[in-house]
């Protein structure tokens, strides 16, 4: 929040693009000889090796990849506001940041991206522009100042051998809690992913779903009373009766494998899969979408206005949109997103490539997962992490 307002607080300055975007030759021959540092969330090393892997294609386009892992995107904003401070308006640190949401939002209001740039890629001819919010974020226009990467819709993970029937509503899950006390946990907000599972219950207690597309406003209070009043009966129910949570969503898909819980969620929808390939959750566990439906989103990179390679964080976000790189990220034994592309737009090989892809035994196809349900405004992610750290906070 404290970075959030100092972001707000700040005097605006024009945005500085000193190439064009849309002089391609110019970009690739200004990016040879570039080292591109991506600040990139480091906690899975599935999307670990898929970041080196994109650094494989980077060199072959005479682009060096450095992925500076983070546990939270805010340092990577934080760290371009305290060169913003310094007065550092080029040669910056951070070239390519692994954004959405809050932090998108408060960088573009505060000028603090280079752009727009997005929709000059030469691979931004193959996004799906029509069926997915690859040009919203959380209901902010991108612009053009974010390229997507990867499409992510919160599925729900349980192990067939211990639980047949997982509830599909926030009150089956209260309820099922009460008959299996200890058997279920989330990541601790402000983790992503812990403010993803705040978000979807949000959407499942509140009266009505659409004020939730607007900015928190002064009915904050009475339009959030209903997932207090969910989250204070759930507390005592938890895994450890809610005194300590995993860090991360990683960790939670650990305690299935470890036989201490038995739900868990993830927002990717491959991830089960991929975990039960590379031996991280029993063969047993399958994905799931709650009745009402559940939030989706899309991944994007974004460039700092002062970033020091900003050609050559143009290139990698380009091949991050090629058709070869999304059916690798699409691959459910490597990472198992879903991709950004339309299939009708893509040249018959790479087409043919997508439709014969297995999505894997605890991936849900498309129509299983139905339609995504549209993220709130980014101030309802930063107000319910900040809420629920007064509330719940104390638990490490």
């Amino acid at each position: 929040m404290r970075l959030i307002l100092a972001l707000t607080a700040l005097l605006t300055l024009p945005a500085q693009a000193d190439i064009d975007p849309a002089d391609w030759d110019a970009v690739t021959r200004a990016a040879e000889g570039q080292t591109v540092y991506w600040h990139a969330w480091g906690g899975s090393s599935a999307t670990n090796d898929f970041i080196s892997w994109i650094g494989d294609r980077a060199a072959e386009e005479g682009v060096t990849l450095e992925h500076v892992k983070l546990a939270d995107t805010a340092d990577a904003v934080g760290a371009v506001l305290t060169e913003r401070q310094a007065g550092r308006d080029s040669g910056g640190s951070v070239d390519l940041i692994w954004i959405n949401g809050a932090n998108f939002a408060s960088m573009k209001a505060n000028d603090l991206l280079f752009g727009p740039f997005a929709e000059q890629l030469p691979n931004w001819r193959y996004v799906d522009v029509d069926g997915k919010t690859v040009t919203t974020d959380f209901t902010v226009p991108t612009e053009g100042y974010e390229s997507p990467w990867a499409m992510a819709q919160l599925v729900f993970v349980h192990d067939t051998a211990r639980v047949e029937d997982p509830p599909k509503s926030a009150e089956a899950l209260l309820d099922w809690a009460g008959r299996n006390p200890g058997r279920f946990t989330y990541p601790q907000p402000p983790d992503f992913l812990g403010t993803t599972f705040l978000k979807q219950m949000l959407i499942e207690t509140v009266e009505e779903a659409s004020v939730l597309q607007a900015p928190v406003g002064d009915d904050y209070a009475e339009v959030s009373a209903p997932l207090w009043d969910f989250l204070d009966r759930l507390t005592p129910l938890l895994w450890r009766e809610g005194r300590a949570y995993p860090e991360t969503g990683p960790r939670m898909l650990q305690l299935i494998n470890d036989g201490e819980t038995d739900l868990a969620f993830s927002f990717s929808p491959g991830e089960a899969t991929a975990a039960i390939a590379n031996y991280e959750l029993p063969e047993t566990v399958r994905t799931y979408v709650l009745d009402g439906g559940t939030l989706g989103n899309a991944s994007f990179v974004a460039i700092p206005y002062n970033a020091n390679a900003k050609e050559g964080a143009m290139v990698v976000a380009n091949i991050l949109l090629s058709p070869e790189a999304q059916l690798r990220a699409q691959t459910p034994d490597i990472l198992g997103y879903g991709t950004v592309l339309d299939m009708d737009k893509l040249p018959g090989a790479d087409r043919a490539a997508f439709d014969a892809l297995d999505l894997g035994i605890a991936t849900l196809t498309p129509a299983e997962l139905g339609p995504a349900l549209p993220e709130p405004h980014p101030s309802w992610a930063t107000r319910l992490a900040e809420d629920w750290v007064a509330r719940y906070g104390v638990a490490q």
